[in-house]
């Protein structure tokens, strides 16, 4: 089994750190990690620091000795979900799957046709939970870089991300697609990818002339159709084994 992963605001540089807090009391009182023990700390930005308990404290102090440290490199095709607001807690779970998935950046999109709307004090407490949902998933799925979770977007700023990319794709439930199939399509070896998920109502013919004057082109994941709760973690799981990044 891999060691168990604890974020840290900075990957230390001596040969001992000291884990307090809510990481601590996760490792002291959750996990009950013991002298001896291995263990991952990572700031979340692609820093780490393996390390082996020393000692533990108390319900929330943990004493470890760092073994090696290192930087997690870039990906070369960085992947970015555009994911429509979806209704209750999907969008929790869209971001948990992607998250554990590989996925690098999620941007909240609020679509013409999404029920959920993102308002005032509702739409700071959203994104706060979908932001520690990518923190823990990260931590859950053993990764060192977690996701970027950006601010909520608009069609029109939507529509600049993708013109900025070197892939835009729209996620189209229609199986006769123009622009055919995810799994066929042509990749860049370096640079970004944009996908967009859109609710579960679609994406409105505005919205994809809109992404389609960006660059953007549609295309279908398979014969079925799938939630947009669900889309994008399919669709990032077949970039990540078409880029080679679970090679």
């Amino acid at each position: 089994m891999t060691a168990p992963v604890f974020v840290v605001e900075e990957v230390p540089t001596g040969p001992e750190c000291v884990l307090e807090g809510p990481e601590g009391r996760h490792a002291v009182s959750v996990k009950r990690l013991k002298p001896g023990e291995a263990l991952v700390l990572t700031d979340g930005r692609g820093g780490w620091a393996d390390a082996v308990v020393k000692a533990a404290e108390g319900k929330d102090r943990l004493t470890v000795t760092v073994s090696a440290t290192g930087r997690e490199a870039e990906p070369p095709v960085r992947i970015t979900v555009l994911q429509a607001l979806p209704k209750g807690d999907r969008g929790e779970v869209a971001v948990e799957t992607m998250t554990e998935t590989g996925v690098d950046a999620i941007v909240p999109w609020q679509a013409s046709r999404c029920i959920t709307q993102w308002r005032g004090e509702r739409g700071a407490k959203s994104l706060a939970k979908w932001r520690a949902t990518a923190r823990e998933a990260g931590k859950q799925s053993r990764r060192v870089r977690f996701p970027e979770v950006a601010e909520p977007v608009t069609t029109k700023q939507a529509a600049a991300l993708l013109a900025g990319a070197d892939l835009a794709v729209v996620l189209h439930e229609d199986r006769e697609a123009p622009s055919g199939a995810l799994a066929t399509a042509e990749l860049p070896a370096t640079g970004s990818i944009v996908l967009v998920v859109g609710p579960e109502g679609g994406v409105s013919p505005d919205e994809l002339a809109a992404f389609a004057a960006a660059g953007a082109r549609p295309c279908r994941l398979g014969p079925s159709v799938l939630r947009t709760s669900t889309a994008g973690t399919a669709a990032v799981a077949v970039l990540l084994a078409r880029t080679g990044r679970w090679s």
